[in-house]
């Protein structure tokens, strides 16, 4: 038998139907004696206050159980439509109960981690790098000083609300004329930063706007460049160039730094930080997404005093002049590098296979899959950290991907402190 969608935990009328029950049981109690006599005496015993009883608890329930439906149904803007209703007494209700959840990094990776997350929960909290310089981020941010928007418009449509057609037109990029390469959610981005105070402002007017699950904070407001030296000691600037500069010097990074040295994060960011159930780290680009944030000098020291569970999510395949011929404890080990006393709690990492077809194509342009062997398993036993393995491997259009929901169920197991996933059965598209 199907569950009805209206008697779920949460909604606040089942309280008042039982309510009412009550109250026309009472009520029907009490005339009984009269039906039985089939006497018009009106009793001013008991039953008769039993019946009063009766009455009032039935408008009682009616009162508060239309309140709270109306109040349901002014909240989605007045929407009567069956699935709408549904979807969003289950977003305000049930997922709002489920774990805080902190990812920190940005690129692909994140974004579809988002869209797996906001299935389970809707206090999710997106922090996002500010050091990308290339494509049409990089311009918008060369042309009108602003932040990079394009990891962070990512991360506000995996987390939206929103029509498929709405969702295209955010993504489309011109192909043509004076825009060509630059993506219509980008320059939406740009028109609401340049109506509002500053760059966190906008991006909360985008996320009421596009009814975004959860919120997406850039890591600091401050104009930031990542920098990288190379094995070689040869120093290269701007985020964009760091892989090409290490492949043209086939020299592997080394270290990257920011500057200014030590900008500001943002105080909303380190605050969900020290709230969390659980904080991870990635999935996304090592050095030019994921590292940047632990650059920040206030991110970097909540995440270090916290003892709230930290996890980080393993790239699946290794990036050409980034993490070439990257083990799994390589790219931990990186990490710790730049912020040697954070503690890693758990490590998740991808042990499935990948087609040939799609592997050609990665191989192809010099990447290959993220193996864990064995000596990373001895690595993170010695360092006292949990290695948690599975096949997360999806892929869609050639294109490998983690698969966003059982990835997300996992982190949610690990939040809820259980062995077993126990909390819901997340929602079908």
């Amino acid at each position: 038998m199907k569950t009805i969608h209206w008697l779920k935990p949460g909604l606040q009328i089942k309280r008042w139907i039982a309510l009412g029950l009550v109250g026309m049981i009472l009520f029907a109690f009490s005339l009984s004696d009269f039906f039985i006599a089939l006497g018009i005496e009106i009793s001013t015993g008991p039953l008769f206050i039993i019946g009063l009883i009766g009455i009032f608890c039935i408008y009682i329930a009616l009162h508060y159980g239309l309140t709270s439906l109306f109040n349901n149904i002014n909240e989605m803007g007045g929407s009567l439509d069956k699935h709408i209703i549904n979807k969003k007494i289950y977003d305000k209700k049930i997922l709002a109960k489920g774990p805080k959840i902190v990812v920190i990094g940005g690129g692909t990776g994140l974004a579809i981690l988002l869209r797996g997350l906001k299935r389970f929960t809707t206090n999710i909290t997106a922090i996002v790098t500010v050091a990308d310089d290339g494509g049409g981020s990089g311009k918008l941010r060369e042309d009108l000083g602003m932040l990079p928007p394009g990891d962070i418009r990512n991360c506000i449509l995996a987390l939206a609300e929103m029509e498929p057609t709405m969702e295209e037109l955010l993504q489309y990029r011109f192909s043509e004329g004076t825009l060509k390469g630059q993506s219509f959610g980008n320059l939406f981005i740009a028109s609401m930063n340049g109506i509002s105070s500053n760059f966190e402002e906008a991006i909360k007017k985008i996320s009421e706007v596009l009814a975004v699950t959860g919120k997406v904070y850039p890591v600091t407001l401050e104009d930031i460049t990542l920098y990288a030296t190379l094995k070689n000691g040869i120093v290269v600037k701007g985020e964009s160039n760091i892989p090409i500069k290490s492949l043209e010097e086939k020299s592997p990074i080394d270290k990257v730094f920011i500057k200014p040295k030590e900008p500001e994060g943002l105080k909303e960011a380190t605050e969900a930080i020290e709230n969390a159930d659980i904080v991870i780290l990635g999935p996304g680009s090592l050095y030019t997404s994921i590292i940047p944030n632990l650059l920040v000098k206030n991110i970097a020291e909540v995440l270090e005093k916290n003892t709230t569970k930290k996890v980080y999510i393993s790239n699946m395949m290794t990036q050409p002049g980034e993490t070439n011929d990257y083990a799994v404890r390589h790219h931990l080990e990186a990490i710790l590098k730049h912020c040697p006393k954070l503690n890693i709690d758990y490590v998740i990492a991808n042990n499935g296979d990948i087609v040939d077809h799609a592997y050609s194509k990665y191989q192809q342009e010099g990447a290959n899959l993220v193996n864990v062997t064995e000596e990373d398993r001895e690595s993170f036993k010695n360092k006292r950290i949990k290695l948690i393995e599975e096949n997360l491997v999806e892929i869609k259009k050639d294109y490998v991907r983690h698969d966003a929901v059982k990835l997300s169920k996992i982190i949610v197991d690990l939040a809820d402190g259980k062995k077993k996933q126990k909390f819901l059965q997340f929602k079908k598209n």
